[in-house]
């Protein structure tokens, strides 16, 4: 909320705003106040912060902020915190730029040193998403009980290497006690769900009239509709959930973001779903409830993972074939994001045909609609990466020697300025039996060269319910929590995917018949989701790591 002085405004807006915060101990809160250009007032730490006065929140100004080679912040130290006491900690921040990305970074304090608490909330895993409009983050914390401070602290990166673009803050809240909105007037319109892929896409048109939402709740039962008088309590947040073992899964988002991606779900399964608008937060949240909530329903068939490559360390199974010219696909590590790589510039561009191979798909009658799915992006002027497929390719040795099939128009591309693009699903065959490969063809010549990057290759097929219905084996997932490895054992060769709760596969691994440890060392402390596929089922288990 801004400090607006006269009398006569200070009125209007404490009748008129919502939520008003009447204990903020932000100083400069609405960022109105600035000693230079580049320096808001009461702020500890502005790098590469300027003012802006056309893209706001409220007020006359926001802060923006430019991203650069290397991480960028924006702090101030709060004293006077009470150990015990709840706080509302609040921002809003307006991210539509492809060469920027932001989230939060704080810390509870004891005298200077930091403290631990909250870490998935004040310090998450994951960044912001372009948006057309301006979003808020918003958590009720209790102080724990060695704080005596708080270190307010938002963070700009470069998106894909691409340096110099933007985000904006503004309204930044740290207070006790909070006038609470009422709840939203309206429900969302337009709310549908389809099948997409091995996961779920929802989208809606945001609420609309006197009292705005703060977020959506995107609730699903499954097997059967949710009961009409089943729906969320005041004062009673529903968490993230994707654990289907529990009857049900939940997201929350934002409002303004209308539409949200389950990327991968079990398969076989009716997915009956209801968005509630609410506002608020914590034990003050207010759901909409009353008349009728939008609802959806969504079958997702029955499917099987059969290749799911994201890059953590290497080029995983994707195999690389250099026709001509120096330069090769690699494995590539930047602002905590793996892909694969290729560029035919070296001083100048060069000429290049580079391959980037699948293992074979192994298909059996029981599969149709074997399909692929990836993120590309891309930069500078360059012939369009090309997307092949084969079925008479050996499996090693050089790919011309085969026949492939030009398949790029099926897919989606990124256009440029290292945007990552989703391709959409890419049916390689419409029926199983055989076995298929597909190959991402590099090429570029003196004239020009672009640089292309590759991830997050999926390749599932549709299975016949009645080929697997009669046997559904079980894997054994051991210990459960555990710290740092986990024993998996599987009767039948299967997939395994492992989760976080943002959706994120973050391990994946081809398990052959037995007993397998999977090392766990580099996750952090927090819930994950083992998805296990045998013999076209998919099992999912809660796996806890402490």
């Amino acid at each position: 909320m801004k400090k607006f002085y006269p009398l006569i405004t200070m009125l209007i807006v404490a009748l008129t705003a919502s939520p008003l915060f009447s204990q903020n101990l932000v100083q400069n809160p609405g960022l109105e106040t600035w000693t230079s250009d580049t320096k808001p007032a009461n702020w500890n730490i502005a790098e590469n912060i300027s003012k802006e006065s056309g893209i706001k929140h409220g007020g006359s100004f926001s802060a923006k902020h430019t991203s650069a080679s290397s991480t960028k912040k924006m702090q101030q130290v709060i004293e006077g915190i009470v150990p015990g006491k709840t706080y509302t900690i609040s921002y809003w921040y307006f991210d539509n730029d492809n060469s920027a990305k932001t989230r939060i970074w704080s810390y509870w304090l004891n005298g200077t040193a930091t403290l631990a608490d909250h870490e998935a909330e004040l310090r998450p895993n994951t960044y912001s998403e372009n948006n057309s409009q301006w979003q808020q983050y918003e958590k009720e914390l209790v102080a724990p009980a060695e704080a005596t401070g708080f270190r307010f602290e938002v963070r700009v990166y470069n998106q894909d290497g691409n340096n110099g673009g933007t985000v904006y803050y503004d309204d930044f809240v740290f207070s006790s006690e909070t006038q609470i909105k009422p709840e939203p007037t309206n429900y969302p319109t337009a709310f549908a769900g389809n099948a997409a892929g091995t996961g779920i896409s929802l989208s809606w048109v945001d609420a609309t009239g006197e009292q705005l939402p703060d977020g959506y709740l995107l609730y699903a039962t499954l097997a059967v509709p949710r009961s009409v008088n089943d729906v969320p309590v005041d004062g009673i947040p529903v968490e993230n959930n994707l654990d289907v073992t529990e009857g049900y899964i939940a997201w929350n988002v934002n409002y303004g973001k209308q539409g949200h991606l389950f990327p991968v779900l079990p398969g076989g399964v009716d997915y009956f779903f209801n968005i509630y608008p609410y506002t608020n937060s914590g034990s003050n949240i207010d759901y909409k409830t009353d008349g009728t909530a939008p609802s959806a329903m969504v079958h997702l068939n029955e499917y099987q993972v059969l290749l799911n490559e994201t890059f953590d360390t290497d080029l995983g199974v994707m195999d690389t074939y250099d026709v001509a010219g120096a330069q090769e696909w690699t494995y590539y590590h930047l602002n905590n994001e793996d892909y694969a790589r290729i560029s035919g510039y070296s001083g100048a561009p060069v000429a290049n045909e580079d391959w980037l191979i699948s293992p074979a798909i192994n298909t059996t009658a029981a599969m149709s609609n074997i399909s692929l799915n990836f993120r590309s992006a891309r930069n500078y002027e360059g012939n369009a990466l090309q997307l092949m497929k084969s079925t008479n390719y050996s499996g090693t040795g050089n790919p011309n020697n085969a026949t492939w099939q030009d398949i790029t128009d099926l897919a989606d591309w990124s256009s440029g300025n290292w945007t990552w693009v989703n391709s959409g699903n890419v049916v390689l065959a419409a029926n199983g039996g055989s076995n298929h490969y597909f190959a991402f063809k590099y090429t570029s010549t003196t004239a020009a060269a672009a640089t292309w990057q590759v991830d997050d290759i999926l390749v599932y097929a549709n299975v016949t319910v009645g080929q697997i219905e009669n046997q559904r084996p079980e894997a054994q997932i051991y210990p459960n929590p555990t710290t740092e490895k986990v024993f998996v054992e599987t009767v039948n060769p299967a997939v395994m995917n492992l989760f976080d709760l943002t959706g994120r596969c973050v391990m994946s691994e081809q398990l052959a018949t037995g007993k397998h440890e999977v090392n766990l060392g580099s996750l952090k402390k927090g819930i994950y989701f083992i998805h296990i596929q045998q013999q076209g089922c998919t099992q999912t288990i809660k796996l806890v790591v402490k």
